[in-house]
């Protein structure tokens, strides 16, 4: 298969495209499989953007040309493709790609980044020029030899999306809606939706690191409408990770159609939650986003730097009972936040943040790791070329506990057991949050008893991590599309957790 180049990229254009039914997509790149050795070197990923070592060392060279500790460049080309079905059949479709670099320049603590979407040598020293501003000293030579360093396989695919045609999705999308369509006559309105993903960067450094990654993400959901008694209800679920089509088998499709007609026609069961202060059980899972908002934020670098985070004094702290430790990972297989290196090339790596109730470390990207005189722990992430690293999570969980499903319920004589979580909002600083509850039981006597919905639940990330006080073995990722937003920059990450039970946190109703 013929590489696409910058010029045939250019050719092809950056516009927004319909996607005709049943040809194939647009952009196609490389051969099916990295162990092809196609990303092995430097080879494919100067063809793909027209780029030479001349050329990069040319363009730090100007970056550095004001003094400077540091550059850094950073070049991608990104294809997404999405469909839309509604009423049994596609009403939307698009095909997007967009390509540029961006440059980093740091000088003590102070960061000068500009990008471009023009890859001619003019315009790339252009901005390269533009970061070198937050410096005013002498030029400094890059002289390093460049190497190119191997990538570990946290993402291993079977084929690429730019090979699947779009006649392939859309007999996806049809199966999940006959699926869906003949679980449950209650059933009266579906949006399918399907979309995919393939980013191509190249990493450089003034150091003479350099690094490429090919990194795919696909994501599959409904959203549905059921009616009952002329009252309806809506709901529903989806996959989102970094693999191919393969990854969509039959019983995949079969799970997820179950599992979105189970959770919008279980509401019609459900009662309003109760009001008060009361032992909330986080379900394994999804409950994970609650670990994620309200807790791992807190645990960025730059918010703890600049003071603004609770746990900026907390290191080597009891933060937890010692049944509780957390971590957050780049290198779990497959999974939306799990990324080979970081975008400031960094290996990407499992970090441990809490450990036995003891906090441990914080998430570091560069800035943060020389500011605090620790290891980089592989968290520099950026949304695209247009942005500049930030600590970031990836994959966010709580390990499994010392206890059981059945030994947590039966130890609560009357509380909530919270299922789907939706939307919520967080205090980074001080930790407060309020999450609101799609799903979940009210348990009563030890037992889980009627369905509840619409429950809003108001605490502190810190207390609420205190007060866990059972933590049960059955450990599972939420399979979910999140994606965490922090300073204007969305990136996509994976969360998870055990069964655990918080001693107290205050529930509301709908209308609290």
């Amino acid at each position: 298969m013929a590489i696409l180049t910058r010029r045939k990229f250019l050719r092809t254009g950056l516009n927004s495209m319909a996607l005709a039914a049943a040809s194939p997509l647009l952009f196609k790149s490389c051969a099916k499989n990295s162990k092809d050795g196609i990303f092995s070197g430097d080879t494919f990923y100067f063809d793909l953007f027209n780029i030479s070592h001349e050329l990069i060392r040319d363009v730090l060279n100007t970056a550095l040309s004001k003094g400077g500790d540091y550059a850094d460049l950073y070049f991608e080309l990104t294809s997404s493709n999405s469909i839309v079905m509604e009423e049994h059949s596609v009403n939307r479709a698009n095909s997007t790609m967009t390509m540029g670099m961006g440059v980093r320049v740091l000088n003590g603590d102070q960061t000068g980044y500009s990008y471009t979407e023009d890859l001619a040598l003019s315009s790339m020293k252009k901005v390269a020029k533009a970061a070198a501003a937050i410096a005013n000293s002498s030029a400094v030579a890059m002289d390093k030899e460049f190497t190119f360093l191997k990538n570990p396989e946290y993402y291993p695919v079977l084929s690429h999306w730019e090979d699947v045609n779009v006649k392939t999705r859309v007999n996806m999308l049809n199966a999940l809606d006959e699926k869906i369509f003949s679980l449950d006559d209650r059933i009266k309105r579906a949006t399918l939706y399907m979309s995919d993903e393939e980013k191509y960067i190249l990493f450089v450094d003034s150091n003479g690191v350099m690094r490429g990654d090919y990194q795919p993400l696909t994501r599959m959901g409904a959203s549905l409408v059921a009616e009952q008694n002329g009252k309806k209800e809506q709901n529903g679920d989806n996959y989102s990770i970094r693999n191919s089509v393969e990854f969509y088998t039959e019983e995949k499709l079969d799970i997820l159609a179950r599992r979105s007609v189970d959770l919008t026609t279980g509401l019609f069961s459900a009662v309003n939650a109760p009001v008060g202060e009361f032992p909330v059980v986080l379900a394994a899972g999804s409950s994970g986003i609650l670990l994620h908002e309200a807790i791992g934020h807190g645990m960025e670098a730059d918010f703890n730097r600049k003071g603004i985070s609770i746990f900026s004094d907390k290191i080597n702290k009891k933060v937890a009972e010692d049944f509780v430790s957390i971590v957050d990972s780049g290198v779990d297989k497959n999974m939306r936040g799990s990324i080979n290196f970081d975008d400031e090339g960094h290996d990407s790596q499992q970090t441990l943040l809490v450990e036995n109730g003891i906090m441990r470390s914080y998430l570091h990207d560069k800035i943060s790791a020389k500011h605090y005189d620790v290891d980089v722990t592989g968290n520099g992430r950026r949304e695209s070329f247009k942005y500049q690293p930030l600590p970031r999570m990836r994959n966010t969980y709580m390990k499994n506990g010392p206890h059981t499903f059945d030994e947590i319920i039966e130890s609560t004589s009357y509380g909530i057991y919270a299922d789907q979580f939706t939307n919520g909002q967080v205090n980074i600083g001080a930790g407060d949050f309020t999450f609101y509850i799609k799903s979940g039981y009210l348990i009563e006597n030890g037992k889980m008893s009627k369905p509840i919905k619409d429950v809003n639940i108001i605490g502190n990330g810190p207390d609420v991590l205190k007060d866990i006080t059972m933590v049960a073995d059955d450990f599972k990722f939420s399979e979910g599309g999140w994606t965490c937003g922090k300073g204007g920059q969305s990136v996509p990450v994976s969360l998870g957790l055990p069964t655990c039970k918080v001693s107290a946190i205050t529930v509301g109703g709908k209308n609290s």
